[in-house]
């Protein structure tokens, strides 16, 4: 593999490319040489320099290779250029990712967002960038609708983006529907974001007791999960997994990326998982807080509380040191283990102090033939007190707007009565 290094130091070199062999090994690929060149700006012909490129034709003849991956997104010249010049398949890093996420992808709306992006990563290379889309077989790049790639027409592709998109249109008003319909219950929803292998799908199990795929590879979720939870305080949650963010996300990938942090949007609160233990969590949570902010723009965005996961890692005095000033920069903060329980109370608390204080006090008086009520509020909010008098129950609770909304409307009409704020 091979990384083009401009204006990196060398730990940040180093991150950059031990991220690009994790992508590999999600890949199943086998990494037999890296190879980085510092130039100030690309090649235009060969991205890398022509003797570089000489150089690795040499390398890959030796080892064996039958690919040489790019940590950058090359043009079709660059590419068909490179084929020509090394002799073997040339693949970037954005048909990397897309080919992970034609793998990992099992939903049908998953399925669908990573076909698009490979059909608008086709359209502008069916001409240029012959060998590495002509190949059949197993191996990066033909899986997917890859197989298939240089027998669509352009038409025919543009056809099947437009079906893809209209379909998805259809899925996300779904996905609506199903929202409108968690906030009448008035569940308080929690969206798990964060860099890719953190630790966001080992939390969800942990905390929901749930069966969820887990591995130590990059992007083991890219369907959006959701799992319902109790507080402690016995109100009912629901906790959404959501896909990782990663450095340098291909372009075709963007939508599909948003799409899945469209849950994000209408969330009552955001945990942002972060590897403790990692040397880049600092850059990552400044990644985070970028995407986020092109996500949401100007609208309003939901409290966030940051997670520092895998603190059981932590060992060395650098790593103590980056988390020592990590609890200065990230705050709030929860620092936890997911994988061996450390602190999960801890981040329950602090999860129900946070959605809490998004509500409000509000005495609610409820007839006996609405007695059904009490026991809803109790997984709703929080119950400060609850007393019989006369012929109504009186329950004195904490609530979320969304909850305070609904009781308003069911007032009107089946004798409840509500007081708000006291």
């Amino acid at each position: 593999m091979v990384g083009v290094v401009q204006g990196l130091n060398e730990r940040e070199e180093r991150e950059v490319m031990e991220e690009l062999i994790a992508l590999s090994k999600t890949a199943d690929v086998q990494v037999l040489h890296v190879i980085t060149q510092r130039r100030n700006k690309p090649d235009p012909s060969y991205f890398i320099g022509e003797g570089k490129a000489q150089q690795i034709r040499d390398l890959a003849e030796q080892a064996g290779a039958n690919a040489i991956i790019f940590n950058e997104s090359l043009s079709p010249a660059q590419g068909r250029n490179l084929e020509e010049r090394i002799g073997v398949k040339i693949i970037d890093r954005p048909q990397l990712i897309l080919d992970i996420f034609a793998q990992r992808a099992k939903s049908k709306e998953a399925r669908l967002q990573v076909e698009l992006a490979q059909l608008e990563y086709l359209q502008p290379r069916m001409r240029g960038w012959g060998e590495a889309l002509s190949q059949l077989g197993a191996g990066i790049g033909t899986r997917g609708p890859g197989e298939t790639k240089l027998e669509l027409e352009r038409q025919a592709i543009k056809r099947r983006i437009h079906a893809i998109k209209k379909r998805l249109d259809e899925a996300k008003a779904e996905r609506a529907l199903r929202r409108k319909q968690r906030a009448r219950r008035a569940v308080p929803e929690v969206a798990i974001i964060g860099y890719t292998n953190t630790g966001k799908s080992t939390l969800l199990q942990a905390l929901c007791h749930a069966e969820t795929l887990i591995e130590d590879k990059l992007f083991a979720t890219l369907d959006t999960r959701t799992r319902r939870a109790k507080l402690p305080t016995g109100r009912e949650i629901v906790f959404i997994d959501t896909v990782g963010f990663i450095r340098k996300l291909p372009h075709q990938l963007v939508p599909a990326f948003h799409s899945t942090l469209d849950s994000a949007r209408d969330a009552d609160l955001l945990l942002n998982i972060l590897d403790a233990s990692s040397r880049s969590m600092l850059e990552q949570h400044k990644t985070i807080q970028g995407v986020l902010k092109e996500l949401f723009g100007s609208e309003p965005r939901p409290p966030m509380l940051n997670v520092l996961n895998k603190v059981d890692q932590v060992l060395s005095r650098e790593d103590q040191q980056r988390l020592e000033q990590a609890r200065f920069e990230i705050q709030p903060a929860v620092e936890i283990s997911a994988q061996q329980g450390i602190n999960l109370n801890e981040l329950l608390e602090k999860i129900t102090e946070m959605l809490q204080a998004q509500g409000a006090r509000v005495l609610v008086e409820i007839p006996y033939s609405e007695g059904a009520l009490v026991e809803k509020l109790h997984t709703w909010g929080e119950i400060v007190t609850e007393r019989y008098e006369g012929d109504k129950i009186v329950v004195e609770a904490l609530l979320d707007e969304v909850t305070i909304a609904s009781l308003e409307k069911a007032s009107l009409r089946n004798g409840i009565h509500l007081i708000r704020p006291i």
